[in-house]
């Protein structure tokens, strides 16, 4: 997982570098004036972004790449990398997801009924993407992403390079 930046306030438990970079507007905005994101966007008043170097990072390590952002950002990450998988995690439901905001109790109700209206947004856009997956248990919703991942593994683009010394034998003359 790249770590994204943000604007909001750490909540307790989270940790600097770890669950998120924590910075200022003004420090935020630097990174958006020379270019450093792939993908940012303003959600419920404060800023998140993923800069190409935390990506880079990672895709030079030779490692899976996974992003957690919202259709903004899924849209600018697309148009910067054409080969991105696009994969949307679902709600079982509007009801669940309502009852899991409430079991967090971080929020009054207000915040509530706002991520319940930025929800049914962000649902509206699963068309946008490759793969669907439903968060109904998490364990399974882990494994299925787990096999999405190995499917994607396994193409022929990706196996190619990795098994050129077998294939260049099975070649027809």
């Amino acid at each position: 997982m790249a770590v994204s930046t943000t604007t909001r306030s750490a909540r307790p438990g989270e940790e600097d570098g770890v669950h998120y970079h924590f910075v200022g507007e003004v420090d935020f905005q630097r990174l958006v004036d020379d270019n450093a994101f792939v993908e940012h966007a303003q959600v419920f008043g404060n800023r998140y972004g993923t800069t190409e170097a935390a990506l880079r990072a990672i895709v030079d390590s030779g490692q899976d790449l996974v992003l957690e952002i919202d259709w903004q950002g899924a849209r600018q990450a697309r148009r910067r990398f054409a080969d991105a998988v696009g994969i949307f995690v679902l709600p079982p439901s509007l009801a669940t997801l309502e009852q899991r905001l409430r079991g967090r109790a971080s929020d009054d109700e207000q915040v509530i009924a706002q991520r319940m209206a930025q929800a049914r947004n962000e649902l509206s856009h699963w068309s946008e993407y490759d793969y669907l997956i439903v968060n109904d248990d998490f364990d399974q919703a882990v494994d299925t992403l787990g096999g999405v991942i190995n499917s994607l593994r396994l193409r022929t683009l990706v196996q190619g390079d990795a098994l050129s010394e077998l294939l260049e034998g099975l070649a027809p003359s």
